[in-house]
């Protein structure tokens, strides 16, 4: 018999991930906006993602459906624990998202919505990695209820992670405009990405050194057999892929830092996974726990399989009908 739980996981987690890289680099040009000071290059930026934007964060909303489908309980006591962190994210995408709109019509204030572009960018990618430490802190629970309080979610870690998130995704964000920019604005991510790479490395760094520190139970699980086999390469790959990132910087090849950033991405992915699994409210319900009853579960895999696969044709066209270069004087986002 085919076990749903474990079904679903997969396919919350190919949600989040897809979600983490499309909306990641999105993000990242908000973050990068204040590096680059002439207006025509920062429409360039934004034209960049202008016909692929608002249909990247098509993956968060299929995770929240996802986890209220197959895990209702997930839902209910995550929600409760991180509401306050979940809030101020969605206010800041919501601050975003007018800004990436009203930005192109506006003269005078145009400013402005850099400002509120920038800074929307910043804390929604902040509470999001906030979101992250937090979770994997664990989340504190009576008989499947939160029984924590509404700031438990404010910690060095988490505060430390959320931090993280936002160089991530500078990082992905400057790999995109290397990938699909040109001329000056291309020169600059080339000479921004090796900082961010190596930023990126400390902070792999130090939660691969604190996670276990602080926290046994992962650390039993990391070290465990054959959980220890699937997680010893992960420091060597990603010392290679940081490796060639920079290489490529160096060659100036265009498509290359995005590709291993990608593969950077995907190792902490990785790691992530392995280190929570099977609990999927840390530090104690586990997948199966969580669960609701089978008959759910497969009547929402039954959508699920119809409206995956028309999403990603979706997702696959858009790029691939503006997989060219953007360039100062192009027609864009108006």
């Amino acid at each position: 018999m085919l076990d749903l739980s474990l079904i679903w996981v997969v396919i919350i987690a190919f949600g989040v991930f897809t979600y983490v890289v499309l909306d990641g680099f999105d993000l990242g040009i908000g973050i990068l906006f204040p590096f680059i000071k002439d207006h025509q290059e920062r429409d360039v930026m934004m034209n960049t993602v202008a016909p692929v934007w608002d249909g990247n964060e098509t993956w968060m909303v299929l995770g929240g459906a996802g986890l209220y489908a197959a895990f209702p309980l997930v839902y209910s006591t995550v929600l409760s624990a991180l509401y306050m962190p979940i809030i101020l994210m969605v206010i800041a995408l919501i601050f975003r998202g007018v800004a990436f709109e009203f930005r192109f019509k506006a003269h005078r204030t145009k400013y402005l919505w850099d400002i509120a572009f920038i800074w929307g960018s910043i804390f929604a990618s902040f509470f999001q990695g906030v979101i992250l430490g937090a979770y994997i802190q664990g989340i504190r629970t009576e008989h499947g209820v939160f029984a924590g309080n509404a700031l438990d979610w404010v910690t060095p870690f988490s505060l430390f992670t959320g931090v993280g998130v936002v160089v991530m995704y500078a990082a992905l964000g400057c790999a995109w405009l290397i990938l699909k920019t040109e001329a000056s604005l291309q020169q600059m991510m080339y000479s921004l990405m090796p900082k961010l790479t190596w930023a990126l490395l400390f902070i792999f760094l130090a939660v691969s050194v604190y996670t276990p520190l602080q926290h046994a139970a992962i650390a039993a699980r990391w070290f465990a057999i054959p959980n220890i086999w699937y997680l010893g390469p992960i420091p060597i790959l990603v010392l290679l892929c940081s490796y060639l990132i920079l290489k490529a910087c160096k060659g100036e090849h265009d498509k290359k830092p995005f590709i291993y950033t990608l593969g950077l991405v995907f190792l902490a992915f990785i790691g992530f996974m392995v280190s929570l699994y099977p609990y999927i409210i840390p530090p104690s319900i586990t997948i199966w726990e969580a669960a609701s009853p089978r008959s759910s579960q497969l009547f929402a895999l039954v959508g699920a399989v119809i409206l995956i696969p028309i999403i990603m044709i979706y997702t696959a066209m858009s790029y691939w009908v503006f997989k060219d270069k953007v360039r100062v004087g192009d027609e864009g986002y108006h």
